[in-house]
Protein backbone atom coordinates (compact mmCIF):
# COMPACT_ATOMS: atom_id res chain seq x y z
CA UNK A 1 0.00 0.00 0.00
CA UNK A 2 3.09 2.26 0.53
CA UNK A 3 4.31 1.71 -2.67
CA UNK A 4 1.22 2.75 -4.43
CA UNK A 5 0.69 5.80 -2.82
CA UNK A 6 4.67 7.15 -2.91
CA UNK A 7 4.01 6.24 -6.20
CA UNK A 8 0.64 8.10 -6.60
CA UNK A 9 2.93 11.25 -4.95
CA UNK A 10 5.55 10.76 -7.00
CA UNK A 11 3.15 11.08 -10.35
CA UNK A 12 1.15 13.94 -8.94
CA UNK A 13 4.43 16.05 -8.21
CA UNK A 14 6.24 14.96 -11.75
CA UNK A 15 2.94 15.81 -13.26
CA UNK A 16 3.05 19.39 -11.63
CA UNK A 17 6.18 20.11 -13.20
CA UNK A 18 5.54 19.17 -16.45
CA UNK A 19 2.29 20.92 -16.35
CA UNK A 20 4.02 24.28 -14.60
CA UNK A 21 7.09 23.79 -17.34
CA UNK A 22 4.93 23.80 -20.15
CA UNK A 23 2.75 26.67 -18.90
CA UNK A 24 6.28 28.62 -18.47
CA UNK A 25 7.30 27.75 -22.04
CA UNK A 26 3.43 28.62 -23.61
CA UNK A 27 4.16 31.74 -21.73
CA UNK A 28 7.05 32.61 -22.95
CA UNK A 29 6.44 31.84 -26.70
CA UNK A 30 3.04 33.64 -26.73
CA UNK A 31 4.77 36.74 -24.66
CA UNK A 32 7.57 36.84 -27.32
CA UNK A 33 5.67 36.39 -30.31
CA UNK A 34 3.56 39.49 -28.94
CA UNK A 35 6.10 41.31 -28.39
CA UNK A 36 7.06 41.10 -32.18
CA UNK A 37 3.73 41.57 -33.22
CA UNK A 38 2.94 45.56 -34.05
CA UNK A 39 -0.58 44.97 -35.77
CA UNK A 40 -3.00 46.84 -34.35
CA UNK A 41 0.21 49.17 -32.87
CA UNK A 42 0.79 52.81 -32.82
CA UNK A 43 4.26 52.80 -34.07
CA UNK A 44 4.60 49.53 -36.51
CA UNK A 45 7.98 50.21 -37.20
CA UNK A 46 11.42 50.24 -35.48
CA UNK A 47 12.39 54.19 -34.07
CA UNK A 48 14.00 55.89 -36.95
CA UNK A 49 11.70 54.42 -39.58
CA UNK A 50 11.14 56.12 -42.49
CA UNK A 51 8.22 55.30 -44.92
CA UNK A 52 10.48 55.01 -48.22
CA UNK A 53 7.06 55.21 -50.26
CA UNK A 54 6.24 58.49 -48.90
CA UNK A 55 9.76 59.99 -48.74
CA UNK A 56 11.33 62.56 -50.70
CA UNK A 57 13.96 61.81 -53.42
CA UNK A 58 13.67 58.19 -52.65
CA UNK A 59 13.80 57.76 -56.31
CA UNK A 60 16.85 59.32 -57.02
CA UNK A 61 19.53 56.55 -55.27
CA UNK A 62 19.08 52.96 -54.51
CA UNK A 63 20.13 51.93 -51.06
CA UNK A 64 22.97 48.96 -50.91
CA UNK A 65 23.05 46.14 -48.97
CA UNK A 66 19.61 45.23 -49.23
CA UNK A 67 18.36 48.43 -47.60
CA UNK A 68 19.68 47.25 -43.98
CA UNK A 69 21.15 50.07 -41.91
CA UNK A 70 24.07 50.52 -40.15
CA UNK A 71 24.09 53.70 -38.08
CA UNK A 72 21.17 54.97 -36.16
CA UNK A 73 20.07 58.19 -34.77
CA UNK A 74 23.36 60.25 -33.77
CA UNK A 75 26.26 57.49 -34.02
CA UNK A 76 26.79 58.76 -36.97
CA UNK A 77 26.58 62.09 -37.01
CA UNK A 78 30.08 63.00 -36.33
CA UNK A 79 31.42 60.83 -39.17
CA UNK A 80 28.74 61.59 -41.47
CA UNK A 81 29.71 65.39 -42.48
CA UNK A 82 31.68 65.50 -45.04
CA UNK A 83 34.79 67.58 -44.05
CA UNK A 84 33.61 68.58 -40.58
CA UNK A 85 30.26 70.46 -39.24
CA UNK A 86 32.22 73.17 -38.93
CA UNK A 87 32.60 73.19 -42.42
CA UNK A 88 28.71 72.31 -42.88
CA UNK A 89 27.85 75.33 -41.08
CA UNK A 90 30.16 77.25 -43.16
CA UNK A 91 28.94 76.47 -46.85
CA UNK A 92 25.27 76.45 -45.34
CA UNK A 93 25.66 80.35 -44.07
CA UNK A 94 27.29 81.31 -47.42
CA UNK A 95 24.42 79.84 -49.55
CA UNK A 96 21.43 79.90 -46.99
CA UNK A 97 20.06 83.58 -47.83
CA UNK A 98 18.65 84.64 -44.25
CA UNK A 99 17.07 88.27 -45.75
CA UNK A 100 14.07 86.54 -47.47
CA UNK A 101 12.92 85.28 -43.97
CA UNK A 102 11.70 86.41 -40.96
CA UNK A 103 10.06 83.05 -39.15
CA UNK A 104 11.20 81.34 -35.98
CA UNK A 105 11.23 78.15 -35.34
CA UNK A 106 12.55 74.10 -36.26
CA UNK A 107 13.03 72.53 -39.66
CA UNK A 108 13.93 68.86 -39.05
CA UNK A 109 15.27 66.73 -41.81
CA UNK A 110 15.13 62.64 -41.11
CA UNK A 111 16.70 60.96 -43.90
CA UNK A 112 18.92 58.20 -45.26
CA UNK A 113 22.23 57.78 -46.83
CA UNK A 114 23.19 55.22 -48.74
CA UNK A 115 26.62 53.70 -49.05
CA UNK A 116 27.63 55.91 -51.99
CA UNK A 117 26.92 59.03 -49.43
CA UNK A 118 24.17 59.46 -51.19
CA UNK A 119 21.45 61.42 -49.58
CA UNK A 120 17.71 60.10 -49.98
CA UNK A 121 14.30 59.31 -48.30
CA UNK A 122 13.91 62.51 -46.69
CA UNK A 123 10.77 63.28 -43.95
CA UNK A 124 10.40 66.95 -43.00
CA UNK A 125 9.09 67.93 -39.96
CA UNK A 126 8.72 71.90 -39.40
CA UNK A 127 7.87 73.35 -35.44
CA UNK A 128 7.35 76.56 -33.93
CA UNK A 129 10.19 77.12 -31.39
CA UNK A 130 8.08 75.62 -28.57
CA UNK A 131 8.40 72.03 -30.69
CA UNK A 132 4.54 72.55 -31.69
CA UNK A 133 4.12 71.19 -35.60
CA UNK A 134 4.02 74.29 -37.76
CA UNK A 135 4.09 75.06 -41.08
CA UNK A 136 6.74 77.15 -41.70
CA UNK A 137 7.26 79.47 -45.33
CA UNK A 138 7.55 77.00 -48.07
CA UNK A 139 10.43 78.94 -49.85
CA UNK A 140 13.07 78.78 -47.10
CA UNK A 141 11.97 74.78 -46.68
CA UNK A 142 12.71 74.47 -50.22
CA UNK A 143 16.50 76.11 -49.50
CA UNK A 144 17.57 73.92 -46.66
CA UNK A 145 16.34 71.03 -48.62
CA UNK A 146 17.90 71.62 -51.47
CA UNK A 147 21.22 72.31 -49.25
CA UNK A 148 20.46 69.07 -46.92
CA UNK A 149 19.68 66.80 -49.64
CA UNK A 150 23.07 67.64 -51.86
CA UNK A 151 25.22 64.51 -51.96
CA UNK A 152 28.61 66.36 -51.46
CA UNK A 153 27.53 67.10 -47.64
CA UNK A 154 27.72 63.50 -46.97
CA UNK A 155 30.12 60.90 -46.30
CA UNK A 156 30.12 57.55 -47.22
CA UNK A 157 30.63 55.43 -43.93
CA UNK A 158 32.49 52.13 -43.66
CA UNK A 159 31.90 49.35 -41.52
CA UNK A 160 34.14 46.23 -41.74
CA UNK A 161 35.83 48.00 -44.56
CA UNK A 162 32.33 47.80 -46.58
CA UNK A 163 30.17 50.61 -47.01
CA UNK A 164 26.83 51.17 -45.55
CA UNK A 165 23.70 52.84 -45.12
CA UNK A 166 22.61 54.95 -42.79
CA UNK A 167 20.03 56.91 -41.06
CA UNK A 168 20.99 60.68 -40.74
CA UNK A 169 18.64 63.37 -39.01
CA UNK A 170 19.47 67.73 -38.97
CA UNK A 171 17.36 69.96 -37.12
CA UNK A 172 18.08 73.66 -37.55
CA UNK A 173 16.73 75.90 -35.07
CA UNK A 174 15.93 78.88 -36.89
CA UNK A 175 15.51 82.52 -35.54
CA UNK A 176 13.86 85.76 -37.37
CA UNK A 177 15.16 83.68 -41.16
CA UNK A 178 18.34 82.95 -39.24
CA UNK A 179 20.35 79.61 -38.66
CA UNK A 180 21.04 79.89 -34.94
CA UNK A 181 22.09 75.99 -34.20
CA UNK A 182 22.39 72.88 -36.24
CA UNK A 183 21.90 69.50 -34.33
CA UNK A 184 23.23 67.21 -33.87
Amino acid sequence: MKKKKILKIALIVVSSILVAFAGIVLYGYLYIKDAYNTEGKPYKNYIGYIDQSKALLNDKYELCNEGSLYHTYSSASLKAYKGSKKQFRDNLNATFNTNNYTESGYVNFRFLVNCEGNAGWFEIIEMDLDLKEKALNPKMIDELFKFTSKSENWNAISYDNAPQNYYMYTSYRIENGKVIEIIP
